[in-house]
């Protein structure tokens, strides 16, 4: 099946990530971070908001007694937990941690009614409401993500319990939904079944749920509008505001239009990206041309227009959503974690369907800064929202800022996106190279081996590299036998010179670089090892003049990453510094941040704060006074003491 991609992902189990930044990670989120969640899903975490997710389950198999607690979408918290454990244990056993999965696996079949249905609201709650409310109360969407999590256990364990539960849900949905009469004309509210039911047809080779992805994806936004006359059936009243019988904005939804006719990415940005990502799967799969420039077209309209420097999207709190072009706010900005790595996800379906290497500079913008910044360095504490800047008083005390946390938090009632950051970071493997006829490509640097096979061969590479510290990659070739083949190497789009080396001897890359790949074409060798040096200076950036948010500031960049100011190294009142932007940034080892961190020092100025005790306002005089100015990598802001942070700074 995965012939029928342009190209397609070396997968989990021919990749093993070796030590350095990502493996620190991984056996962060192995060691820390799932048992810790476990413990959260169980309400065992003191002085952290329940989560009441298993709970649930045990309520609805029978074995518990009580009531449903939480917030409707609650099972999918759980279904996100067992998907990292899926991509856990697939390169690491774990007899403790599969013992885990097991037990709720056993609760969620248990909970699974007679037609296949399974959703612990409705079944608990409001059994007479399924499928009356696919705008608000994510019954698609908790079953898109136990999907996703029924694979991941099945491909790593061989275990089919959860996989044949879902198949059975799958085929429940498939009776409900079509364009069939008698079925219902919808589809979801919060986009995620479409891209988790290509998964399923890709473990099972049903193709009838790929079908089913395709139809949720077309249907969507025609006229009569499905959500309008769902609302009039039930009243018009609202599941999360009964007393609201305002007209739901479908756009928040993203079916306002059909999805082939939308050019800007509008409402709820991660339900946004997981429908995008879903398209590019269909469009990629049924090798759909007008769903492919339909991504493309919202592709632009994001990455030019409505993503933050740090890979993030989602302008504002209200909706957690997108706003309009250049509104870029730093102050109260969202950037919810689960967006970026929704955004990330939609990047690499559209690598899959265009070698195109901006594709990855996204990946790899999002992945190094607005994704991992979403979990403490202890891996037990949780950003929902990523800002630009913080001022903590504000954080207390201005109402419009108060879903910008100074630091993390434990959990969350809501606790979308640490489950979510634990799946993604131990599946990582399968994002860093994809097989297209002749060639392979190397999308993210990252130390690791690879085994691909090459029709009756097999090419063995193994990559070193100290990225993000350092832009020198080494890569090595096994071969059982003299191969030609083409390698291409992405060079990020913050890259201005590289030199490239084989076996020793420098290459030309003139005429060997074409849409951010540099390739190499030759009879490769055992043994032959591959040297790629990115120079990977310090780099002041400007936003587009139409970004109001950043008029006269400028941020600091090195490599894929972004830096910030906190206001431990910089003291109080960030606002009041100046960068100068001719300064000589000296580049500092950080071992107390993080192994192998580097920090950025360099001139800049202080407005002075003397003479305003009894004043507000005063004529303009300019007073000021050098000062040193030093900045840490954005990911890693937070981790020290409670204080400001700041992304983008005034400058001289």
């Amino acid at each position: 099946m995965d012939t029928l991609f342009q190209s397609y992902p070396v997968g989990l189990k021919d990749v093993e990530l070796k030590e350095g930044f990502w493996e620190e990670y991984g056996r962060l989120v192995r060691e820390v971070v799932i048992p810790y969640q476990w413990e959260a899903l169980n309400d065992r975490i003191p002085e952290a908001e329940k989560s009441y997710a298993i709970h649930n389950f045990k309520v609805a198999a029978g074995v518990a007694e009580g009531e449903f607690n939480g917030l409707v979408f609650q099972d999918s918290d759980l279904a996100k937990w067992l998907e990292a454990v899926g991509y856990s244990l697939s390169c690491n056993p774990d007899p403790q941690l599969e013992e885990w999965a097991d037990e709720v696996i056993e609760y969620i079949e248990k909970a699974q009614q007679k037609d296949g249905y399974l959703n612990t609201f409705f079944t608990l709650k409001r059994p007479e409401e399924k499928w009356s409310n696919l705008l608000e109360c994510h019954e698609l969407y908790c079953a898109g993500h136990m999907m996703e999590a029924a694979v991941a256990y099945y491909n790593a364990t061989g275990k089919r319990k959860l996989l044949d539960v879902m198949c059975r849900f799958a085929d429940c949905i498939d009776e409900v939904f079509g364009e069939e009469e008698g079925k219902l004309h919808g589809y979801d509210g919060h986009e995620e079944i479409e891209l988790a039911l290509v998964k399923l047809y890709k473990a099972t080779g049903e193709e009838r749920y790929l079908n089913l992805s395709r139809y949720f994806i077309d249907e969507r936004g025609k006229e009569p509008s499905f959500f309008i006359e769902e609302w009039e059936k039930r009243g018009k009243t609202a599941f999360w505001n009964p007393s609201d019988h305002n007209k739901p904005d479908t756009s928040y939804n993203q079916a306002h239009i059909p999805v082939r006719e939308q050019t800007e990415a509008i409402g709820h940005a991660v339900r946004a990206v997981y429908l995008y990502s879903g398209m590019a799967d269909i469009a990629a799969l049924k090798k759909d041309e007008g769903l492919k420039k339909a991504c493309k077209a919202l592709w632009n309209n994001i990455v030019t227009r409505q993503m933050y420097i740090t890979g993030g999207i989602g302008s504002t709190h209200i909706g957690e959503a997108f706003t309009f072009d250049y509104d870029l706010p730093n102050d109260t900005v969202y950037q919810e974690t689960c967006a970026s790595i929704g955004l990330f996800f939609f990047a690499h379906r559209m690598l899959l369907m265009e070698a195109e290497g901006s594709y990855g500079d996204v990946m790899e913008r999002a992945l190094y800064n607005s994704i991992i910044s979403g979990m403490g360095f202890d891996g037990k504490s949780f950003f929902y929202v990523n800002p630009m800047e913080v001022w903590p008083e504000a954080s207390e005390k201005n109402p419009d800022r108060k879903h910008v946390m100074p630091v993390r938090q434990k959990w969350y009632g809501c606790a979308c996106c640490p489950p979510n950051l634990a799946r993604l970071l131990l599946s990582l493997r399968q994002y860093i190279y994809t097989c297209s006829g002749n060639t392979l490509y190397t999308h993210l640097y990252i130390p690791s081996k690879a085994e691909v096979a090459v029709g009756e061969n097999k090419i063995t590479l193994e990559q070193n590299t100290g990225y993000p510290w350092d832009g020198g990659i080494r890569i090595k070739l096994g071969l059982e036998k003299e191969m030609k083949h083409t390698l291409s190497f992405r060079i990020p789009g913050w890259c201005r010179s590289f030199s490239l080396l084989v076996n020793g001897e420098a290459l030309s890359c003139e005429g060997r670089t074409e849409k951010g790949f540099v390739s190499v074409s030759r009879l490769w060798k055992d043994e032959d090892e591959i040297v790629i040096q990115m120079d990977m200076p310090v780099e002041i950036i400007q936003s587009h003049p139409e970004v109001r948010a950043n008029a006269g500031k400028v941020a600091i960049t090195r490599g894929p990453l972004v830096y910030c100011l906190e206001e431990e190294d910089n003291g109080t009142n960030l606002s009041a510094l100046s960068i100068n932007t001719d300064t000589d940034f000296q580049v500092t080892a950080e071992a107390s941040l993080m192994k192998g961190a580097v920090s950025l020092t360099g001139k800049g100025f202080r407005t002075k704060e003397t003479g305003w005790e009894n004043s507000l306002y005063q004529p303009y005089r300019k007073e000021e006074e050098e000062t040193e100015i030093k900045a840490i990598p954005y990911f890693l802001w937070g981790n020290r003491k409670k204080g400001e942070m700041l992304v983008w700074m005034n400058h001289k």
